[in-house]
C-alpha cells in the first residue's frame, strides 16, 4: 500500500481509516492482510545484506596461519622449479589440498552457526494482538501490516507506528525512541502539528512498550516506514560483541600462537645446527616443518567450534521450552547460585479454577476443574443457579451474594472463555477466567452480559493490585455501577460497607477482622484469594458527556474507587506442577538456593513453598511492607536467610536481586510483567514467561520459558552446565592431542641419534614425522572429534557439584596439567614405536625408514583417537557410557578408516610420504597408542582419590 500522505497525527481518524483501508471495529480480512504482506514485506527493520557465499569462503582464506600455508606452497613450489621439476610437486599439491579442506570445513561450521542462531531469531519474535475478521488474535509482529487494528494491553511491545483509536488509561514507555524516561499517556484525538515525537500523544510508535492500561490503534506505518524505521537508516551495523568465553578462548589462541612460534623457531633452530642444513632442499624441509608445525599446533578452528557447539546448544535447550536468546548466557547459567521464581504458573500449573465462595451469609463449593465449564455453586447441599428460587430467607441471601461476586469478577475482567472444536480455551489472566467459567457454571453469562455495557477501566498494576471497571445498568436506568477485584486486603482498605443478602451495612471492625480471618483459612490451604467490591453511582459523578461517550477516562474512574460495598472473598485453587518438587530438590542438590518472590498472600505463598520444600516448616514470609521497614543491613540479612516473599511490588523484586548480587551470587530471576522488565534486567540470568509473559519482559529477559514451568528452568541449569562442560572436552581434546605433536617433533628432533633416526638415512634432515603428516593430522583428528564431543551426553554428574566460580578460568591449572601430561606421553609413545621398528637405537629394528615413520605417525593418530575418550572427563573413567555419543563413535571411525587409507593407498602413500604396514606393524602401534588411556585412567584414579579426601575434609 502506499504511504499515508503527511503526518497521520494532524489527520482526522476517520480520514486515516479511509486511507489504510480497514474496518475500524472488525479490522482487515485475513485474505487483505496476506495481500499486504505479500506486497510490502515482513514488518522488519531492513538489516545489513546477507555476506555473498563467495566472500565466506574467502574469508577462510583470510587468516595468518592459512598464510602461512600458502608461504610454504610457494616455497616448496620454488624448490621443486630450482630442482628440475621432475615428477609433481607432490608437497605443494598436498598442502593446497589441505588448505582447501580446512576452508571447507571451516566455511561448513559457520554455516551451521548461523543457521542455528538465526533458528534461535525465530523462536524469539515477538507476537502483536490484532482483531482480524472481527476475531481477537495473535500474529507474529514481522506479520503486521498497514490497516491492521492493533489491541494494546500493559506488557506488549508495540509493533508497528499506529493511531490511537481507543485508550484506557493507556501509557507508553518511548525512552527508546525519544530518551525520554516518563511514560506517555496516549488518547485518542487530532494533533495541531508541529508536535515533536515525544509530545505526539495520538500515536504510538514501533520498538516502544505499553506500561499502563489498554487500547486499539490503527498501523500507519511499517518496517521501514516507522520512526524507528527512519533512525535504523541513519545508524551503522554493529558487530555482535564476542562473549566472555569467546574472548578467552580467543585469548588462549593467541597465546598458543606466540608460544608455537616460539617452539617452532627453536625447532627449526636445533634443526639446522644438529643437521647441519647445506642444499636447498634440506633448507625447504626445515622451512615446511616449521610451517606445519605452527600450524598444526595452534587450533585455530577453536572460535568456530565453539560457535557450533553453542548454537547447538541452545538448539537443544529450546527443544526442552529453555529458549536463551544470548549464548552468553549459556556461560552464566552454569554459574547460578540462586534462583528467584514467582509462584503462579511456574512453581504452579496456573490453571486457575474458582473453588470456593465466601460471602456474609456462609461458604459456597464451586465443583468441576479446568477451564471447561461444567460443574455447579453448591450451599449447604443446594445447588444455586440464576434462576434459583425459594429455599429460604440465609439460601436466598447467599444467593444474591454469589450472583454478585462471580457476576462482579466477570466484568472486571479483560479475559475472555471461548469454545473451540469442542475445547475450551481462555485468552488472557487466568485468574480472570476463572470467574468467567464459575459464572457460567452458576447460568449467568448471558444476563451479565446483556444487562451491563462497559464504559471505563483502572487497570490493574502491580503497585494498585485491583483492578476497576465501570459499566452502565440497563436494568437500573442505566445507572453507573463501579465494580472492583483485587487482593482482599487491599480492596477492604476502600470499602464501608458489606453486601448482606439484598441489603448492605455498615463495615465495622468485626466484620472486617472476620473477613481477613476467611482470607487466612482459605490462604492456609493453598488458595489464592481475590475479593470483589462495587459502588453504585450518580450520573453527576461520572459526568454525562462522559457516559454519553461511551468512554469515561481512567484518571476520572479511579476518584470513585472510595466508599465501595465488599460483597465476597473466592478462593482459587493453583496447584503446584507435579514437577516442580523434584526440581527444587535438584536445584538444591546443585547447591543452588531457591526463592518465591510472589504478590500472593504470604499464608498461600508459605504454604506453597513448604510443600515444594522451599521453606521449612516453621520458616517465615517476608512481605513488601515488611522489607520497606528495614535499612540497608536489615535488608541484606533478611534476603541472605529467607526463602518465601509475599505481597511484593516489582521494586521489591530489585531491591532482592541487587542484594544478592552484592553477596556474591549469580541470580536467575523469573518475571512475566512489564514492571519485572528492570529486575529481568539487573538479574544475571532474566527468564521471560513464554506464556503468560508480557513482549516487553520477553526482550527484556535473557531466557524466554515456553512452558512457564520452573522444572525447565533447572533443566536449563543443567543443561549449561553440560554445555560448558562439552567446552572443556573439546578444549582438553584439542590442546594434549597439539601438545602431543609439538612434542613428538621437538624431542625428535633432539633425540633423533638415540632413537636411531640419524643412522637410517643418508639425508642431512631426518625427521620423526613430515610437514605432510603433521597437517594430514591436524585436519582427520582435529575437526570432526572435536565437535562430537561439543555434543557430548552428560558424562558427570553435573548437578552434583556447586555453582561454577564466576571467576573460574576455562582452563585451569589442573587441566594444563593434565594436558601437557598426555602430551608427553603421546609423543614417548609415538617415538617409542619408531625406535621398535628401526634398526639402532634403544630397541633393535630390522624396518625402512619410511615404514618405521609410517607407523610413528599412525601411533600419534591412533593415540589422538584414543585421547577422544579419556577428554570426555577430567575423573569419571573414560569406559563410563563408552557407547553414549553415536556422533563421536562416528568420528572416531572416520578418523581410523582414513588413516587406512592414507597408510595403504598407493596415491596418499605418494602424497604423505607413508609406506604399508602389515598386521604386526598395525598391533603394535595400537597398543602404544593405548598407552595414553592407561595413563589417563591411572591419573582420573588418583584425582577421584584425592576429590574423596577433600570432601572428606570439608
Amino acid at each position: 500500500m502506499a504511504a499515508i500522505q503527511g503526518n497521520p497525527s494532524t489527520t482526522e481518524l476517520a480520514e486515516v481509516v479511509s486511507a489504510v483501508d480497514t474496518d475500524p471495529e472488525r479490522g482487515l480480512t485475513q485474505v487483505e492482510a496476506a495481500a499486504r504482506l505479500d506486497s510490502d514485506g515482513p514488518n522488519e527493520l531492513r538489516s545489513a545484506p546477507p555476506v555473498p557465499t563467495w566472500r565466506k569462503v574467502l574469508a577462510q582464506f583470510q587468516d595468518p596461519l592459512i598464510y602461512l600455508l600458502l608461504a610454504a606452497v610457494v616455497i616448496a613450489t620454488f624448490a621443486w622449479v630450482v630442482e628440475g621439476a621432475n615428477g609433481l610437486p607432490t608437497d605443494s599439491i598436498v598442502i593446497t589440498l589441505i588448505v582447501i579442506a580446512n576452508a571447507i570445513l571451516g566455511y561448513s561450521q559457520e554455516a551451521r552457526a548461523e543457521e542455528a542462531v538465526a533458528a534461535l531469531q525465530r523462536m524469539t519474535a515477538s507476537h502483536a494482538t490484532v482483531v482480524r475478521d472481527g476475531r481477537t488474535q495473535l500474529v507474529p509482529a514481522s506479520d503486521l501490516v498497514r490497516g491492521d487494528l492493533l489491541v494494546l494491553a500493559e506488557g506488549d511491545s508495540i509493533g508497528a507506528d499506529a493511531r490511537v483509536v481507543q485508550a484506557n488509561a493507556l501509557r507508553v514507555a518511548e525512552a527508546s525512541l525519544t530518551g525520554e524516561s516518563t511514560a506517555v499517556t496516549k488518547r485518542p484525538g487530532v494533533l495541531a502539528g508541529g508536535e515533536p515525537l515525544g509530545d505526539r500523544t495520538n500515536m504510538v510508535f514501533k520498538g516502544t512498550a505499553v506500561t499502563q492500561g489498554t487500547g486499539r490503534t490503527v498501523v500507519t506505518g511499517t518496517a521501514m516506514d516507522t520512526e524507528m524505521g527512519a533512525i535504523a537508516t541513519m545508524l551503522e551495523q554493529t558487530q555482535r560483541e564476542p562473549t566472555p568465553l569467546e574472548r578467552e578462548i580467543a585469548l588462549i589462541g593467541k597465546m598458543l600462537g606466540a608460544i608455537v612460534i616460539v617452539i617452532a623457531a627453536v625447532v627449526m633452530g636445533t634443526v639446522w645446527l644438529i643437521s647441519g642444513v647445506n642444499t636447498l632442499d634440506d633448507a625447504v624441509t626445515v622451512l615446511l616443518l616449521g610451517v606445519s608445525l605452527a600450524v598444526a599446533a595452534v587450533p585455530e578452528g577453536l572460535p568456530a567450534i565453539l560457535s557450533v557447539v553453542l548454537s547447538i546448544g541452545v538448539q537443544r535447550m529450546a527443544q526442552r521450552n529453555a529458549i536463551v536468546k544470548n549464548l552468553s548466557s549459556v556461560e552464566t547459567l552454569g554459574s547460578a547460585s540462586v534462583i528467584c521464581s514467582d509462584k503462579t504458573g511456574t512453581l504452579t500449573n496456573n490453571e486457575m479454577t474458582l473453588q470456593t465462595v465466601l460471602t456474609s451469609s456462609g461458604t459456597a463449593e464451586v465443583t468441576g476443574v479446568g477451564y471447561r465449564p461444567e460443574g455447579d455453586v453448591i450451599a449447604n447441599g443446594v445447588v444455586l443457579a440464576a434462576t434459583t428460587e425459594g429455599g429460604g430467607g440465609g439460601l436466598e441471601a447467599q444467593r444474591a451474594e454469589d450472583v454478585v461476586v462471580l457476576a462482579g469478577g466477570s466484568l472486571a475482567s479483560n479475559s475472555e472463555l471461548r469454545e473451540e472444536d469442542g475445547e475450551w480455551q481462555i485468552l488472557g489472566d487466568p485468574t480472570e477466567a476463572a470467574f468467567l467459567v464459575a459464572e457460567r457454571k452458576m447460568g449467568l453469562t448471558e444476563r451479565r452480559t446483556a444487562r451491563f455495557t462497559r464504559v471505563g477501566e483502572v487497570p490493574f498494576t502491580s503497585e494498585r493490585k485491583r483492578m476497576s471497571t465501570l459499566h452502565l445498568d440497563h436494568e437500573h436506568d442505566d445507572r453507573p455501577v463501579l465494580i472492583s477485584k483485587g487482593a482482599p486486603d487491599i480492596l477492604l482498605q476502600r470499602c464501608t460497607a458489606v453486601r448482606d443478602g439484598l441489603q448492605t451495612r455498615p463495615l465495622d471492625e468485626g466484620t472486617r477482622a472476620a473477613i481477613l480471618a476467611d482470607v487466612e483459612v482459605l490462604s492456609g490451604r493453598a488458595m489464592r484469594t481475590m475479593g470483589v467490591a462495587y459502588r453504585s453511582l450518580r450520573v453527576e459523578e461520572v459526568g454525562v458527556e462522559a457516559i454519553a461517550s461511551g468512554q469515561v477516562p481512567a484518571e476520572a474512574a479511579e476518584q470513585l474507587e472510595h466508599d465501595l460495598v465488599y460483597v465476597g472473598t473466592v478462593g482459587m485453587i493453583d496447584p503446584p506442577r507435579d514437577s516442580a518438587g523434584e526440581a527444587v530438590r535438584e536445584a538444591h542438590r546443585a547447591g543452588i538456593r531457591v526463592v518465591m518472590i510472589t504478590g500472593d498472600h504470604p499464608s498461600t505463598a508459605l504454604r506453597i513453598a513448604q510443600d515444594l520444600g522451599i521453606a521449612e516448616e516453621g520458616a517465615e514470609a517476608v512481605t513488601g511492607i515488611d522489607l520497606d521497614a528495614l535499612d540497608r543491613p536489615g535488608f541484606a540479612d533478611v534476603v541472605s536467610r529467607v526463602n518465601v516473599f509475599a505481597r511484593v511490588a516489582p521494586e521489591h523484586k530489585l531491591r532482592i536481586v541487587d542484594a544478592l548480587q552484592e553477596a556474591g551470587e549469580i541470580v536467575a530471576m523469573t518475571g512475566d510483567g512489564v514492571n519485572d522488565a528492570p529486575a529481568l534486567k539487573s538479574a544475571d540470568i532474566g527468564v521471560a514467561m513464554g506464556i503468560t509473559g508480557t513482549e516487553v519482559t520477553k526482550e527484556a529477559g535473557s531466557m524466554i520459558l515456553a512452558d512457564d514451568n520452573f522444572a525447565t528452568i533447572v533443566a536449563a541449569v543443567r543443561q549449561g552446565r553440560v554445555i560448558f562442560d562439552n567446552i572443556k572436552k573439546f578444549l582438553r581434546y584439542l590442546l594434549s592431542s597439539n601438545m602431543g605433536e609439538v612434542l613428538t617433533v621437538f624431542l625428535g628432533v633432539v633425540l633423533a641419534g638415540v632413537i636411531g633416526l640419524t643412522a637410517a638415512s643418508q639425508d642431512a634432515v631426518v625427521l620423526p614425522l613430515l610437514a605432510t603428516q603433521i597437517l594430514w593430522i591436524n585436519l582427520v583428528t582435529d575437526s570432526a572429534p572435536a565437535l562430537a564431543l561439543g555434543v557430548d551426553p552428560e558424562t558427570d554428574d553435573v548437578m552434583a557439584r556447586r555453582p561454577r566460580a564466576v571467576g573460574e578460568r576455562v582452563i585451569d591449572a589442573r587441566m594444563w596439567g593434565g594436558i601437557v601430561a598426555v602430551g608427553a606421553v603421546m609423543a614417548v609413545a609415538t617415538l617409542l614405536t619408531i625406535d621398535i621398528f628401526l634398526p639402532g637405537g634403544l630397541v633393535e629394528g630390522s624396518d625402512t625408514l619410511e615404514v618405521a615413520r609410517t607407523a610413528g605417525f599412525t601411533t600419534l593418530v591412533l593415540a589422538q583417537l584414543y585421547n577422544v575418550f579419556n577428554s570426555r572427563s577430567q575423573t569419571t573413567s573414560a569406559f563410563h557410557g563408552l557407547l553414549s555419543n553415536r556422533w563421536l563413535l562416528a568420528a572416531v571411525a572416520f578418523g581410523v578408516a582414513s588413516q587406512v587409507a592414507v597408510v595403504h593407498l598407493p596415491v596418499l602413500q605418494q602424497a604423505f610420504g607413508t609406506a604399508s604396514l602389515d598386521l604386526w606393524h598395525w598391533l603394535v602401534c595400537a597398543v602404544m597408542a593405548s598407552s595414553v588411556l592407561w595413563f589417563d585412567e591411572a591419573l582420573k584414579f588418583v584425582e577421584r582419590r584425592l576429590d574423596a579426601r577433600r570432601a572428606v575434609v570439608r
